[in-house]
């Protein structure tokens, strides 16, 4: 079974069939479907997406762009794999890029959106106490992405997006090699900064999510 078999298609409706494409490879790969050092054949997932060749293309190109992919020196498409100083410098750029998009988005926080947060944190929560990685990886990720989407940072999120691409594959694996017990949980704290409106413990709370949950991943992992 390929890595693109493993995952359901999302039924939405796109404007055109090379969107449509681009944004399930992209998901799937968000999602952790896709592991470092899987390599990913135009044909295969023309076959697995019901499509012709040319929009899978066009959506791997525009992945290996935002370097959620990259070409290997035989020209084959593969899910880049990590290195110690790599993981440092996404986890810094993810601090201040996050950090800064939970604080726009604080202003915009009410009762419906606090409550919609803490739903999300509840299945987020259920995921890590059944060890079932899917379901914590969806959790996660939107929760996240809902918070952050608040403030309307066009720009900021895209950058957001690009680096969550790149370790969602490792974290994945990671998950599947070593389980979650020890898989830190800031949320809580974060909820909480949220509902007092102090955008200093927002801040701490975001950072301390991100280094904590990318700190767990060791050197000796990468290798």
């Amino acid at each position: 079974m390929t890595a693109a078999q493993e995952f359901k298609l999302p039924q939405e409706s796109y404007r055109t069939t090379q969107e449509r494409v681009y944004f399930q490879v992209r998901d799937a790969i968000l999602r952790g479907k896709f592991l470092p050092g899987c390599a990913i054949t135009i044909r295969g997932l023309a076959a697995e997406l019901n499509c012709s060749p040319m929009p899978v293309r066009e959506a791997l190109r525009r992945l290996t762009s935002e370097r959620a992919l990259e070409v290997s020196d035989t020209r084959r498409v593969k899910v880049p794999t990590m290195t110690p100083d790599k993981l440092s410098e996404i986890c810094a750029a993810r601090v201040a890029l996050e950090c800064q998009a939970a604080e726009q988005a604080l202003p915009f926080v009410g009762d419906e959106e606090l409550q919609q947060l803490r739903r999300l944190d509840e299945d987020v929560t259920a995921a890590l106490a059944e060890g079932d990685i899917e379901a914590y990886v969806t959790a996660n990720l939107e929760f996240h992405f809902t918070l952050y989407r608040l403030g309307q940072p066009h720009i900021i999120l895209s950058l957001i997006e690009s680096l969550w691409l790149q370790t969602a594959p490792l974290q994945h694996l990671v998950f599947q090699r070593f389980g979650m017990q020890e898989l830190p949980d800031r949320h809580q704290d974060l909820l909480e900064a949220i509902g007092a409106g102090d955008a200093g413990r927002v801040r701490t709370a975001i950072r301390q999510d991100i280094e904590e949950g990318l700190g767990s991943i060791s050197a000796e992992e990468l290798l």
